[in-house]
């Protein structure tokens, strides 16, 4: 069950009380404290961004109805199968502020491989590709007319290193996994309900390595979603976790001797 707008409202305001500043000031992890000042707080205005946000505008006044083949959990804003594009890059597109977070993780980690289950319109796809525009990034829908319109926004910014897959991750996963051995980068946003947040980890698992990092959306949208957080987090495999609250990051360097867990408002 998706939290109400009350229930968000007090999950927020007890992780903004708990949370670590964002400046990184008494943060004792050097490779959390770099994330905070080198990527979080990089605050560079990046072309990239201009580009992306110039496209998101046009969407959010674009009519054009899509027929959905919803194989998540649903969208919070409507039940029909059919919504506009506008509707759309509204209620199901990540957020500028954390569109942009991607980009620099990607433009910092520069990750070779990026995975990213969820293309929607194809914002935060073209967010990471920009990012790094030698990687290679793979990105997963669902929804056939949907994927179309992600595929018409990847020509009209002209980025030609993402490569789409569509169908149900239910059964593309394995198969991209199986010609992609190892991935750098993943985001997980897509199928937002606890048992297959949990299996796309576990699918996951077998391709990360030591500087993987594991990005998972809306960790706090409803209780099965935190269960499964709380479930990914606790995994052995996993030395570091970072909460930002509607996002969190996972991390498997060997350098942490033991499993760290971070708070940190955005």
């Amino acid at each position: 069950m998706v939290y109400s707008p009350l229930q968000a409202a007090a999950k927020y305001f007890k992780y903004y009380v708990h949370a670590a500043n964002s400046k990184g000031h008494g943060m004792h992890s050097p490779f959390v404290y770099e994330f905070i000042t080198k990527v979080m707080n990089d605050f560079t205005k990046y072309e990239a961004y201009e580009k992306v946000e110039q496209l998101r505008k046009q969407l959010l006044s674009d009519s054009t109805e899509l027929l959905i083949e919803d194989m998540g959990a649903g969208s919070s804003a409507t039940s029909s199968d059919r919504r506009t594009v506008s509707s759309i890059a509204k209620n199901a597109a990540k957020p500028k502020k954390f569109g942009q977070l991607l980009y620099r993780m990607a433009k910092f980690y520069q990750p070779q491989t990026i995975l990213e289950l969820g293309t929607s319109l194809g914002i935060t796809s073209s967010y990471l590709a920009l990012g790094n525009p030698s990687a290679k990034v793979i990105t997963m829908e669902g929804a056939s007319s949907v994927a179309d319109k992600a595929l018409d926004n990847f020509r009209q910014l002209h980025i030609r290193n993402i490569e789409l897959v569509r169908g149900n991750f239910d059964s593309t996963l394995d198969d991209v996994l199986g010609t992609n051995q190892r991935i750098d980068l993943a985001f997980i946003d897509g199928n937002h309900r606890q048992e297959p947040t949990e299996r796309y980890f576990q699918q996951l698992l077998p391709h990360v390595h030591n500087d993987t990092l594991l990005v998972f959306d809306d960790i706090h949208w409803s209780k099965g979603m935190e269960t499964a957080w709380k479930n990914i987090v606790q995994h052995e495999a996993v030395s570091c976790d970072i909460d930002l609250f509607y996002i969190g990051i996972v991390s498997f360097r060997k350098e942490f001797k033991e499993k760290q867990s971070f708070t940190v408002r955005v």
